[in-house]
């Protein structure tokens, strides 16, 4: 997912300190890293496409689970958008787990954690025709609205074709653009004047199908559709931007009320079928969201467990980071705590059209001193210290460390010296160093510049308003050589991480490829890749691409894997993470009786 929308919550508060919907962990599968001061060891999840069977409710039955009571969620801010066409960020994606259905989505197994993509209202991932540039779809019997009426095909394409209208500018648009390019929104303009998207594009032979007809092949279509916007709107309950605050429910549960900002509560739908839902346990009768509750008073009520508070939860928002000494090494804490990878990579972009020569890039690779960064994020239970540019919760990720970074955390100052030598470089090679404005980056970024300028390297830190930090090192004339940013994958796919990040032919302003690399073979086989229709292979090609990237072009410094930490109450049982989503997983929480 980008960070910059999919996680934008947690982009912001990265700029100005460690996402606080990210925390990071220990070495443990990923190999990496100081050991995680909360005594856990971070998972590395498998993923992959379900059968149909694997599609057939109900949900698996959690262990000791009941059905009752009411579960609360506390949170920090409130939620800017509950219209799924808008939802892009991750506390909204978790919340919507609670109302909204799309046409596939993520099974989780409580046990293990094995994260596979099954039919959600659809009875499979999928059915691919035309060389993956064709897949259809089949609803489920059985699946309805909150008020009763059966949920059709066409309600789906509806529900897509409102995405186009020009107030839905947050949510995914990759089903838009695979429908009709880049510039989908010049081509159809929304539902609003009576036209619908053609047969040709979205086609509804009858009330359980829905065909679509993309530009090119895309194997990883059944993750596109797991996305919150795409998802059943009834035509006759749409009043545009005014959905936002009632949007009609398809899954276990429907808004009761709602004080934006304030609280959220929903209550059981009636008209939801457990029989036709393999991803949602739903068994709390009610969820209470308590909202704008700030830091510390939010972790300190958590850890307290008092109250209502123990049957409660964050579910996206990472412990407030002055409190982690205590949460880490207390062991009271220990069995009610959630400490999991989110798909981020943190990373520093080194600006090739600036930085031309590899072996500079490389040298910096060698000196960056992760151990230091990561004591800055907070320490081991804040960021496991992160290799590659894939995330561990993306299929395929293998361990990948080609500049013996994790033998040597600290930097190798002698390493960067031979390679800036190898170079041809005779005087300290100056570098400016942009970091946002705040008291966090102020000391991270002094801390790099100390590494970097003993390993050859003379350091010119600038410091850049945080509001407008991302426009300014996403301009392609930006005049800094070194700057951080992050990114996480949408689903658990390269497709969604290399492509946008590496490609050459994305060079403008506000690119997210942040080094503004222009590597011909990454272009051509990003072009190759593309058109692979099977998906495990696709997977391992990205793999292999991004080491390619890492190894040889060197335009990134990966130094952090972003990870979950928090408590919850100790009522609540079932509780399981979404690696995908980086979030608790509500679907099989339940309160304990």
């Amino acid at each position: 997912m980008r960070i910059n929308k999919a996680r934008q919550v947690s982009a912001v508060l990265a700029v100005g300190a460690l996402a606080l919907t990210a925390a990071c962990s220990s070495g443990g599968a990923s190999g990496g890293g100081s050991g995680s001061d909360s005594g856990k060891k971070a998972t590395v999840t498998n993923f992959g496409v379900g059968t149909k069977a694997d599609s057939t409710g109900p949900a698996p039955a959690v262990d000791g689970a009941k059905n009752g009571g009411t579960a609360y969620s506390l949170d920090q801010a409130g939620f800017d958008y509950l219209d799924p066409g808008q939802q892009y960020v991750s506390d909204q994606l978790s919340v919507q787990l609670l109302y909204n259905r799309s046409l596939t989505g993520y099974k989780i197994d409580p046990k293990t954690g094995k994260t596979i993509i099954v039919g959600d209202l659809a009875t499979d991932s999928g059915t691919p025709s035309d060389g993956s540039k064709t897949w259809t779809y089949t609803l489920k019997d059985g699946v309805k609205f909150e008020d009763g009426t059966p949920i059709t095909s066409k309600d789906i394409k509806y529900g897509i074709e409102r995405l186009f209208a020009d107030y839905e500018t947050q949510g995914p648009q990759y089903v838009q653009k695979w429908l009709y390019g880049p510039d989908y929104r010049k081509q159809y303009t929304g539902p609003y004047d009576g036209k619908e998207i053609p047969n040709e594009k979205i086609s509804t032979p009858d009330d359980k199908t829905i065909v679509f007809h993309f530009l090119a092949p895309h194997a990883d279509t059944p993750y596109a559709m797991a996305m919150p916007n795409i998802s059943p709107v009834p035509k006759a309950k749409d009043d545009k931007q005014k959905y936002n605050n009632h949007p009609v429910s398809s899954g276990p549960y429907k808004i009761e009320s709602y004080q934006p900002g304030k609280s959220l509560t929903f209550v059981r739908n009636t008209n939801w079928d457990p029989k036709t839902d393999p991803i949602r346990n739903a068994y709390p009768d009610k969820w209470q969201f308590q909202l704008g509750i700030a830091e510390p008073g939010l972790t300190n009520r958590l850890s307290a467990d008092t109250g209502t508070d123990k049957y409660a939860i964050n579910m996206s928002g990472s412990a407030d980071p002055s409190k982690m000494q205590t949460l880490t090494s207390d062991p009271q804490y220990k069995s009610r705590t959630v400490n999991e990878y989110q798909p981020y990579v943190e990373v520093f972009n080194l600006n090739t059209k600036r930085i031309k020569d590899p072996k500079v890039r490389q040298a910096l690779a060698y000196a960056f001193p992760m151990t230091q960064v990561q004591q800055a994020f907070g320490g081991g239970a804040q960021g496991d210290l992160g290799t590659t540019l894939l995330s561990p919760t993306v299929a395929g990720w293998k361990k990948f460390d080609p500049f013996g970074k994790l033998a040597k955390p600290m930097g190798d100052p002698e390493k960067s010296l031979q390679l800036l030598k190898d170079a041809g470089v005779t005087t300290p090679y100056k570098i400016s160093l942009a970091y946002a404005n705040t008291p966090r980056w102020d000391t991270v970024t002094l801390t790099i510049q100390k590494a970097l300028e003993k390993a050859g390297f003379k350091v010119e830190r600038k410091a850049i308003d945080p509001t407008s930090y991302y426009t300014v090192v996403g301009k392609v004339d930006t005049p800094y050589d070194m700057y951080r940013t992050g990114w996480g994958a949408d689903w658990p796919n390269g497709s969604t991480v290399v492509p946008p990040t590496l490609d050459g032919r994305n060079l403008q302003d506000g690119t997210n490829n942040y080094s503004f690399l222009n590597d011909p073979k990454v272009n051509s086989e990003i072009d190759r890749i593309n058109q692979i229709t099977d998906l495990p292979q696709q997977a391992a090609a990205w793999e292999q691409l991004s080491e390619y990237v890492l190894q040889t072009d060197t335009s990134q410094i990966p130094f952090i894997f972003d990870k979950y930490f928090n408590l919850y109450g100790s009522g609540l049982g079932g509780v399981t993470y979404n690696q995908v989503y980086g979030t608790i997983n509500p679907n099989s929480i339940f309160v304990k009786q």
